[in-house]
Parts: C-alpha cells; sequence; structure tokens
C-alpha cells in the first residue's frame, strides 16, 4: 500500500512531497494535467518561507539569476493597502522577499522531489474516495484505483478532494470588482532610474506597488525574468468576452485619468493576459477528515494583495510534513496529527483579516481616502510598521507548546548570537537539539533527535522540524527537556 497520495503537483504538493521524503516516506504526487502549467500565476515570495526554503538548501537554486543575493537578506521597503511601507529603519526587520516566477519555484521543487525519490504522475485525475480506518480509496479517471494510507489534497481552492470529503469552505464572496493583469511593452524613455513607469499628465507609478487613486488601483512590476507586467483593479466596471491588450489600457486609461501607451509583451513568453472577477475569502472548517488532509489553497483562500498565498501553503507544507511522516512511520505521540490545523488554521485566520483589510484600504471613495489619511499617519510610527511587517511575513504567529517554558518557545527559531547560521543545520529536516555545554542527555529520544553542541550560544534549544522552538533552556541543568521531547517525538 502507498504511504501518502497528494492530489496536486503545484508548489505546495511538491514542498510536502519533498518535507516526507527527507523524514523517510515516499509518497506518490498525482497531477491532473498531463504537462506542467506554464501560465503565469505567483511572482515571488514574501514572508517566512523565504527563509525557510533556505534552511532546506532550496534558496540559492531559487535564486540562481543573480537578482537576488546568495542568501536571504530583509527588503528595505515594502507595500500594504497600497501604502508604501518603509522596513529599512527597523532594528529587527522580519520582511524577506524573493521575485521568483511560480514556474520556476514548480520546477525547482519537482527537481528536488526526483532526487528524493518521490513519484510523480501527471495526467491522473482524482475523480472520487472512499475511506476507512486504515486507508483511502482514491478513484481516478480512466485508471485504477490507488489504496493509501493517507490522501492529501493541495489541489487548489476548487479541491475536488475537500469536496469529495464533504468538508465545509465557509467565507465571503465579492463580485463587484474587476482584476486585469497582463504582460505590456512601453516606451523605454517612460521608465525613470528606479524603475518606476513616468505617465505623461499623471505622474510616476512606481515599481511593485500598489497605487491607488480614486477610480481604482494599478501596480506596474517590471519583472526581471517573465517581462514587465500591469494590473489593474476597478469597481463596477463590467466586461465580457476573451481579456484583451486594448481593455487594459482602456482601464489603465480610467485608473489614472490619463493615456498610457502600453504595447504588446516582448519576449517568447508564455505572456499573461487575464480578467478576473470578484473575490474569495475562504477557510476550511476542517483540515482533516478521518485519512484525508488539506493543504495550501485547497484549506484557504484570500485576496492576493500583498502576496502571501505561497507563504502560507508552503508553510503549511513544512508543518504537515514531518507530523504525517511520524504518523505513518508508528513515531507519532497521541493527537501529533491533529496539531497541524489547530496550529495552521490560525495562520490563515491571521491572512484573511489583513487581505481583507487591505482590499479595503484600496477601494474608491471619501469615506475610505479618509480611512487612509488617518492610517497614513498611523505607519508613521516605527511600532506600527514593524507589527505590519511581522504579520505579513508570519512572524508574528506564535505555537501553543504545552508546559515548556521560555521566551523563544513557540517561535520560530531566529539566528541567535552564537549559534551558526542555521541553513547549515536544518537541511535534513530532522529535529534538533542546539546544547551550549554538550552535556544534554536526550535519551530515549536520542535516535530520533540531532543533537549538536554549539560552544557559546547561551541557551539551550529544542528545535522541531519546521523550525519552531519546542523547548528552551538556559540553566544548564536540562529540566523539561524529555517532558517536551514526548510531547512531540515518541521514543525508540
Amino acid at each position: 500500500m502507498i504511504e501518502v497520495v497528494i492530489a496536486g503537483a503545484g508548489p505546495n504538493g511538491l514542498m510536502l512531497a519533498c518535507e516526507l521524503a527527507l523524514a523517510g516516506v515516499r509518497p506518490v504526487v498525482l497531477e491532473r494535467l498531463a504537462e506542467p502549467d506554464d501560465k503565469q500565476r505567483a511572482n515571488g515570495l514574501v514572508g517566512q518561507v523565504v527563509r525557510m526554503l533556505d534552511r532546506r538548501g532550496l534558496y540559492e537554486r531559487l535564486a540562481t539569476s543573480g537578482a537576488a543575493p546568495t542568501t536571504p537578506e530583509p527588503t528595505p521597503r515594502y507595500t500594504f493597502g497600497a501604502f508604501p511601507l518603509e522596513l529599512s529603519d527597523l532594528p529587527d526587520n522580519p520582511l524577506y522577499t524573493l521575485m521568483v516566477p511560480q514556474r520556476r519555484i514548480e520546477r525547482v521543487l519537482e527537481e528536488r522531489a526526483a532526487e528524493l525519490g518521490v513519484d510523480i504522475r501527471r495526467g491522473h485525475e482524482v475523480v472520487g474516495l472512499t475511506q476507512n480506518g486504515k486507508s483511502v480509496t482514491v478513484e481516478l479517471r480512466e485508471q485504477a484505483p490507488i489504496e493509501a494510507e493517507f490522501l492529501v489534497g493541495a489541489d487548489g481552492g476548487h479541491s475536488t478532494v475537500r469536496k469529495l470529503a464533504g468538508i465545509e469552505f465557509p467565507g465571503v464572496s465579492r463580485d463587484d470588482s474587476v482584476s486585469r493583469s497582463g504582460h505590456v511593452s512601453v516606451p523605454p524613455d517612460l521608465i525613470d532610474a528606479d524603475g518606476g513607469l513616468v505617465v505623461p499628465g499623471f505622474g510616476v507609478i512606481p515599481p511593485f506597488r500598489h497605487l491607488r487613486t480614486e477610480h481604482g488601483l494599478i501596480t506596474w512590476a517590471p519583472f526581471p525574468e517573465s517581462g514587465p507586467a500591469l494590473n489593474t483593479v476597478e469597481w463596477g466596471q463590467p466586461a465580457e468576452g476573451e481579456a484583451t491588450l486594448e481593455e487594459l489600457r482602456a482601464s489603465a486609461r480610467r485608473v489614472l485619468g490619463a493615456d498610457l501607451p502600453l504595447g504588446p509583451p516582448a519576449g517568447p513568453g508564455p505572456h499573461l493576459m487575464r480578467r478576473l472577477f470578484g473575490g474569495n475569502t475562504r477557510i476550511a472548517a476542517r483540515y482533516r477528515a478521518g485519512r484525508v488532509l488539506l493543504l495550501g489553497d485547497a484549506a484557504h483562500v484570500h485576496a492576493a494583495i500583498g502576496g502571501p498565498g505561497l507563504n502560507m501553503g508552503l508553510q503549511d507544507a513544512v508543518n504537515l510534513g514531518w507530523k504525517l511522516a511520524a504518523e505513518v512511520r508508528g513515531h507519532a505521540p497521541e493527537g501529533l496529527l491533529d496539531t497541524y490545523e489547530t496550529e495552521r488554521q490560525p495562520a490563515a485566520r491571521r491572512v484573511a483579516m489583513h487581505t481583507q483589510a487591505q482590499s479595503l484600504l484600496t477601494r474608491p471613495g471619501d469615506d475610505v481616502t479618509a480611512l487612509r489619511e488617518l492610517f497614513g499617519e498611523l505607519l508613521e510610527q516605527p511600532t506600527t510598521r514593524s507589527h505590519i511587517a511581522r504579520l505579513l511575513s508570519g512572524a508574528d504567529l506564535t505555537y501553543d507548546m504545552g508546559p515548556a517554558a521560555g521566551p523563544l518557545v513557540g517561535h520560530w527559531a531566529p539566528d541567535l548570537p552564537g549559534l551558526p547560521h542555521l541553513r547549515e543545520l536544518t537541511r535534513t529536516g530532522r529535529p534538533l537539539l542546539l546544547d551550549p555545554t554538550g552535556g544534554l542527555d536526550a535519551g530515549p529520544w536520542a535516535a530520533r533527535v540531532e543533537t549538536v553542541t554549539v560552544p557559546g550560544l547561551d541557551t539551550a534549544l529544542l528545535l522541531r522540524p519546521d523550525c519552531y522552538i519546542a523547548w528552551q533552556d538556559t540553566t544548564g541543568d536540562g529540566d523539561g527537556l524529555h517532558e517536551a521531547l514526548g510531547t512531540w517525538f515518541r521514543a525508540v
């Protein structure tokens, strides 16, 4: 019997496959499409996941174009609700970005999964499932059923797996906005020294920043790999038929009140030209139904503003991977797999909250303009900008680690003074015990936990495979270590 079947070979499904393989489980990934989808989707990564990928040795593979540093660095500025978010003056800036197209993320993750022995089967569409207390039978279109111990739906916002499992998807839908996006070309003399787009009769559209006017929203994104793209959002402007460059040009004219000379994109493509109506904010009522689990967009959908989708979905995968592997291998303490939902569903609620708030701040109207005036004053305070940066990165999320105590417990592990860069210690995805003295004893958990002596470190730490701190000790006596180990890992 197959141990784990993953439905969906997008970034989230592939990341989960890699995490499972690191933990000794060889999943089978089923993908409905016969070939990788070359359509332009997400344009980069933002948030804590950038550093998490670095800790798995994947950042360097993604940042090979020369447009990014070889190790992650905080971004000096970002955007929130069409406001510029200045971060360069923050003493501990948690927001990291990596501009890389989703299709390249998928390619790198698929290559890594193949290296780890993952079986990826394209042209396999899930059409049904039945489960009992021991397995899930996955029914496929025009192919023989597959039996597995667990099935994970990583098959997007319209998830077939979620529907077949009978998991409700409550939330809200809006249909009053129209988003238009496309790759374009513009005359070179309209690009200023900072990459901004100079629009005669209007002014400058800064690069990679949402710009709100009283008529809508516009974003200019000169991507180094895929080419420049323009996006507009309007309210009360219905459209039909196939999306066109002329439609995007007319939308930009309405938003800006000035003509923008847009031409067709250069290069071989693939090129983006699309129109989207409205949007959804929904979170699955459950992340697990028996032996079926949900991941990424199958578990939560929200507005794309701020780019949090891949940050949340890939972090779901890192959280679920080691727990599901432990369950399959018989190494999981009771209730471990259920902590996937209790830890990651609050993360989805946080993202749903701030994307809804950002969307509201971008709408037209005098009342929104007044709200923006007040919000702009609040953004002058470093404490406000720090709070929003932590919110966008996911660094504000902490997990309940039970009885373990310490100021770092429940937090994602930072790079601490005296500690070698964690990127060198966390690539295997194993639990990690960082011992300043060399005297800590992992006892019956020693075979499951990698212990590293780190002279000069002022506190002992136990890190889960997802790099969250499960135990901390500054006394050197190891008090509470075995209790924490027993909470998260089963002894040999």
